[in-house]
């Protein structure tokens, strides 16, 4: 089959390899469509993956293709999603229902084989059923609508009434903001350096837009704040943006070292604002309501995700948009592939 193979940063190269199979409690699904993460860039581009070589990816739906021994209750040609996440089940995180700070995971992309492929083997326990008729490129963002979800949660929620925030609006940034209108917020401010991220994230249902340039002469509070992006700027942003008494959950992922501003400080030691460490989107039992709730709104057509959709390309395309990411020379929001 063909897959995307990671052998260094910026060494992706396309190549033929063996198709899986199914083993014992497995399935082999096609992968139907995959969806460019933000953690994969520097993984991709600048750190590299727990181990190399390596087929990256992790964003994804499928059909099922081959049931292997001792699995039940699934059909060949089935719509699935799958959960990246592999958890140990042993350590004490797991045995909390927290996954998400598994010590002993495994993980789709990062550290075994994933989804930029043709064909992918996937354990049972990592396989959700789909409503009937949902367009697979939905089922391949409910990772990102999970994770924005779990952010949202992580900070105790956001009521009626309330005003949210989100500070970067790529996909998770723009599901932040559709879970937020409903929850009930009755205003969501969305930050942005981009005016056209900007654009969509109104498309989303943000009614106040702030270009990142102009947040000092922005007024506008917000009770809970969803920091997506991981820059000294947009995670000190999140913080004196937030009312006091507020609530920040932070998901960007930083690549170089994190200073907080002594003015950012003051604002959260003064105005008693509470500060959220958010990772992945898994909850209990795995892989938790984060998961089924967001297939569940994609289903009802509540949770929009094609107006984010700026690529859907062919898997040979994906070492050069790669290249054109790290020359900063292509404007995206969710890019995904079709093996």
């Amino acid at each position: 089959m063909r897959a995307i193979v990671l052998h260094a940063p910026k060494d992706i190269r396309l190549e033929k390899v063996p198709e899986p199979t199914a083993g014992p409690g497995e399935v082999v699904v096609r992968v139907a469509s995959v969806g460019v993460c933000g953690s994969d860039l520097p993984r991709m581009l600048i750190k590299g993956a727990h181990k190399m070589p390596l087929i990256t990816g992790h964003e994804f739906s499928g059909h099922i293709t081959e049931i292997g021994e001792g699995v039940e209750g699934w059909e060949k040609g089935e719509l699935v999603a799958v959960p990246p996440l592999l958890p140990c089940y042993d350590c004490p995180e797991c045995a909390t229902g927290n996954f998400s700070r598994c010590h002993g995971y495994d993980y789709f992309g990062s550290r075994r084989d994933g989804a930029y492929a043709e064909y992918v083997a996937i354990p049972v326990e990592n396989l959700l059923k789909t409503p009937e008729g949902v367009d697979p490129r939905a089922i391949a963002m409910t990772d990102p609508a999970s994770i924005a979800l779990h952010a949202i949660w992580k900070a105790g929620g956001i009521t009626a009434g309330q005003t949210g925030a989100v500070v970067g609006c790529g996909p998770i940034g723009l599901f932040a903001i559709q879970w937020m209108r409903i929850m009930g917020a009755s205003s969501v401010i969305a930050v942005d350096v981009s005016q056209e991220k900007l654009d969509l994230a109104r498309e989303a249902g943000a009614d106040v837009l702030v270009l990142s340039s102009e947040t000092d002469s922005n007024k506008a509070r917000a009770n809970v704040v969803v920091e997506a992006v991981g820059l000294d700027a947009t995670i000190n942003t999140a913080i004196n943006i937030a009312a006091p008494g507020g609530h920040v959950s932070f998901i960007g992922i930083p690549v170089p070292d994190v200073t907080m501003d002594n003015k950012t400080f003051q604002t959260f030691l003064r105005q008693e604002i509470s500060l959220h460490g958010s990772w992945n989107s898994f909850g209990a039992p795995f892989p938790g309501p984060q998961w089924t709730t967001t297939i569940e709104k994609f289903g009802t057509g509540e949770l929009k995700w094609e107006f984010m959709i700026s690529h859907d390309l062919e898997l040979e395309e994906l070492p050069e948009i790669f290249r054109r990411f790290d020359a900063r020379d292509i404007h995206f929001s969710k890019v995904l592939f079709h093996p």
